[in-house]
């Protein structure tokens, strides 16, 4: 039933992304879940023992509350050094990101690490055409007008300065050694953990980072 216009949404109309949150792309296959080109999980997953280390409680409070004033010190930064990073730093925040958990153990992320110049201004220009969007249109005046207090626009020079860009995928499924898809089970929130995760791995080490939230293609790199 179509409603009139200037009649209130109800909830579910105003809020039309929470189902598709909850489904979080990992029920994609039902639709299709009699048809060959999906794959039942027969992996057998290696057993790793838990190793576990016991603090006192003094030791608990001290080691809890240094870690939430590294992590308090965090801050937007836009105006970040073309300061070089050793890749074995690299290598090891991301290994320490995809020690996230995830759905059914699935790991449904992909990093890929940018430093080649060109590629690193391609990447800027597409993320601002879509935030130069974003601003004009997407986002509505209530959201815009919150952002103008802290000066933020699309224009994004700090992804040509930064020494490296870490891209951050979701695999909505991945491939079983014969070829057929498999279902990565909440993926988006698997892949946001792994994220924040990754966040606090560059502050324990040191380095500004700026993570960008971009819903963008990069089929054209």
């Amino acid at each position: 039933m179509e409603k009139k216009k200037g009649e209130p949404r109800t909830r579910a109309e105003a809020r039309p992304w929470v189902d598709e949150d909850l489904k979080d792309s990992s029920d994609l296959h039902q639709a299709e879940e009699d048809a060959d080109e999906w794959q039942e999980s027969e992996e057998k997953v290696e057993h790793i023992p838990f190793s576990h280390t016991h603090y006192p409680e003094k030791e608990m409070v001290k080691r809890s509350q240094e870690f939430y004033e590294l992590l308090n010190k965090r801050r937007s930064v836009r105006f970040i050094r073309n300061e070089q990073v050793p890749m074995e730093v690299i290598d090891n925040v991301i290994r320490t990101a995809g020690t996230a958990p995830s759905g059914a153990h699935t790991e449904p992320w992909t990093f890929v690490v940018v430093k080649d110049p060109d590629v690193k201004h391609k990447i800027r220009k597409i993320i601002e055409e879509e935030e130069e969007i974003n601003y004009m249109k997407r986002m509505g005046h209530r959201w815009v007008t919150d952002l103008k207090k802290l000066r933020t626009n699309w224009i994004k020079e700090y992804l040509d300065t930064a020494p490296i860009l870490i891209l951050i995928f979701k695999q909505v499924h991945g491939f079983a050694t014969n070829g057929k898809k498999k279902v990565h089970y909440y993926n988006e929130i698997s892949v946001s953990i792994a994220c924040g995760i990754l966040l606090a791995a560059l502050q324990v080490i040191g380095k500004i980072i700026l993570k960008e939230l971009a819903l963008i293609s990069f089929l054209n790199l």
